[in-house]
C-alpha cells in the first residue's frame, strides 16, 4: 500500500483505485490545511511582530534613543531575540516530535506563539513602567520565537511524510505558502489601523487590536490540528525505536549521524532568509526614514506582493517536482543576489507601481528557494531524526540570516548612507547557497521509505516494520 493510499480511513463501498483517489482529494488536502491554518496563524503573529518593530516599537518602547534609526534598530534587536529562541525551540520540539509525533507537538506550539502574542498587546510603553516595557516585550518575545521554532519542522514534515514521491515538492510548499497569508493578514490589520486612525491613535492602541485579533484565529488552528493523523511513516519509524532499543532519534542522533545534512540545510537557508527579511522588514525601515513614504502606502504595496508570494509559491513547488529541486533552488539564489541592485533605485523614485513591483520581483525570487525547502529537507534525514534535523537546519540559521539582516542593513545604511553596501551583503549571502545548491545531491521524487532503508543498512539497523 503506498503512503497515498494509507493517508485516510477507508469508505465502505469504494473499490481499491476510487478510495485512492478520494484519499489524493480529502486525506492529503485535509494534512495540507491544517498544517497550513497553524503555520498561518504562527506566522501572522511573528510577522506582525516584524511590522510593529518597523513602524511602532521604536517610539513605544524604545522613545529615548539617539535618532529614529536608533530606536528601530534597538526594536529590531529584540525582534532577534525571537530568532535566537527558535533554534532552541527546534532542538527541544524536535525531540518531542521525533519521539512523540508532529500533531501534539504542534497543538502545543500553537497556543504559546499565540498566548505571547496576545500579551504583546497588553503591554504597558515605555512611558508608562519604563524599563520593564522592552524587559518583558524580550521575555514575550522569547517565548514567541521558541514556539515558532517548533511549529516550521512538524508543519512541512506533517505535509512532507503524507505527500507522494513524485509531487512532494508541490504539496509540501504549501505550508510554505501559508507564510505569506500570514503575512498578509498581518499587514491587512495594521494597514486598516492605520488607515482609519489618525497617527497618534494608531501609536497609543491601534497597534495593540492586532495582536489581540490572534486569540481568535489560534482557537481555529488548534481546533483544526485536532483533526488529522500522523504520517504512516512515522508511526512505523516510532514503531522500529520502540521494537529496537539500539535505535535512537533526535537532536543528538542527528548531529552524530547527519552533521553535512544540517550544514547543506543551513546553506540553503541562508540567502533565503536573509533577502526575505530585507524586502518585508528592511524595505520598510528604507522608505519611511529615507524618503519619509506614506505608511499606508507603503503597507497596501506589501499586500499586494504577499498575494502574489502566497500564488506562485505552490507552483514553484511543482516546478521544482518537474525539473528537480537543484535547478529551480539555484535560480532563485542567482536572481536574488540581483534584486537590491535594481530594487532600490526602483524605491527612490517614490513611484508606488514600481515600489509594489521592485518588493513583488523580490518575493517571486524568494519563492524560488523558500517553495522547495520542505521537499528538500525532509529527504535529506531519515524519519526517526528527521524533525530534530529539519529544525536545526532551518531555525540555526535564523540567528545569523534573518535575525541579522534588518539589524545590518539598518546599520549600513546608517554608516554609509546608501543602500549599495546592502545590496553587497545580499549578493554575498547568495553565494554562499549557491555553492551550497551545487553541492547538493539531487533527490526528486526519492521515497521516504527508501531514505529510511539507506539510513538502516549504514547503521546496521533493522528496517521499519510496516504497519498494517
Amino acid at each position: 500500500m503506498s503512503v497515498n493510499e494509507r493517508v485516510g480511513a477507508a469508505e465502505p463501498g469504494k473499490t481499491g483505485k476510487q478510495q485512492g483517489a478520494v484519499t489524493e482529494t480529502s486525506g492529503l488536502k485535509k494534512v495540507v490545511a491544517a498544517s497550513m491554518v497553524g503555520t498561518v496563524v504562527e506566522w501572522y503573529e511573528f510577522f506582525l511582530y516584524a511590522t510593529a518593530a518597523s513602524l511602532v516599537f521604536g517610539h513605544v518602547f524604545f522613545p529615548n534613543a539617539g535618532s529614529e534609526l536608533d530606536g528601530i534598530i534597538a526594536a529590531f534587536v529584540t525582534y532577534a531575540v525571537g530568532f535566537i529562541a527558535r533554534p532552541l525551540g527546534g532542538i527541544v520540539f524536535g525531540q518531542i516530535g521525533d519521539r512523540l509525533g508532529r500533531k501534539h507537538t504542534l497543538q502545543v506550539t500553537i497556543v504559546m506563539v499565540g498566548v505571547a502574542t496576545f500579551l504583546m498587546g497588553c503591554l504597558p510603553g515605555f512611558d508608562t513602567i519604563g524599563y520593564w516595557a522592552p524587559a518583558l516585550l524580550v521575555a514575550l518575545r522569547f517565548i514567541q520565537g521558541f514556539a515558532v521554532g517548533g511549529e516550521w519542522g512538524g508543519a512541512v514534515l506533517l505535509v512532507a511524510e503524507h505527500s507522494p514521491n513524485k509531487s512532494r515538492g508541490f504539496w509540501s510548499s504549501w505550508p510554505q505558502a501559508a507564510v505569506p497569508v500570514g503575512n498578509l493578514l498581518a499587514t491587512l490589520v495594521l494597514l486598516t489601523m492605520s488607515t482609519l486612525l489618525p497617527a497618534d491613535q494608531f501609536l497609543s492602541w491601534g497597534w495593540r487590536v492586532a495582536f489581540w485579533l490572534s486569540a481568535i484565529i489560534v482557537i481555529i488552528g488548534y481546533y483544526i490540528r485536532t483533526h488529522v493523523s500522523e504520517a504512516p511513516i512515522f508511526l512505523e519509524a516510532r514503531a522500529q525505536v520502540e521494537a529496537d532499543k539500539a535505535v535512537n532519534y533526535g537532536v543528538l542522533e542527528v548531529v552524530r549521524k547527519y552533521p553535512k545534512g544540517i550544514l547543506g540545510a543551513m546553506g540553503l537557508r541562508f540567502a533565503e532568509n536573509i533577502l526575505y527579511y530585507i524586502i518585508v522588514s528592511f524595505s520598510i525601515v528604507y522608505l519611511v526614514v529615507v524618503h519619509q513614504y506614506d505608511t499606508s502606502q507603503l503597507l497596501l504595496a506589501l499586500l499586494i506582493a504577499h498575494v502574489v508570494h502566497f500564488l506562485v509559491i505552490p507552483q514553484v513547488g511543482r516546478l521544482s517536482d518537474a525539473l528537480g529541486r537543484k535547478p529551480v533552488y539555484l535560480a532563485g539564489a542567482v536572481l536574488g543576489s540581483t534584486w537590491a541592485f535594481f530594487a532600490f533605485p526602483m524605491f527612490d523614485t517614490l513611484n508606488p507601481v514600481l515600489i509594489v513591483l521592485a518588493i513583488t520581483v523580490g518575493l517571486c525570487f524568494h519563492a524560488l528557494m523558500y517553495a522547495g525547502q520542505p521537499a528538500i529537507m525532509s529527504e535529506m534525514f531519515p524519519t526517526r531524526m528527521r524533525y530534530s534535523g529539519v529544525s536545526l537546519g532551518y531555525q540555526v540559521t535564523s540567528i545569523l540570516a534573518g535575525s541579522m539582516a534588518p539589524i545590518i542593513a539598518a546599520a549600513l545604511l546608517q554608516k554609509y548612507n546608501s543602500w549599495v553596501p546592502v545590496a553587497i551583503y545580499i549578493m554575498i549571502a547568495c553565494a554562499i547557497t549557491v555553492v551550497a545548491v551545487v553541492t547538493l545531491k539531487e533527490t526528486k521524487g526519492v521515497s521516504l521509505r527508501e531514505v529510511d532503508a539507506v539510513d538502516a543498512r549504514k547503521h546496521g539497523l533493522d528496517p521499519a516494520p510496516a504497519l498494517k
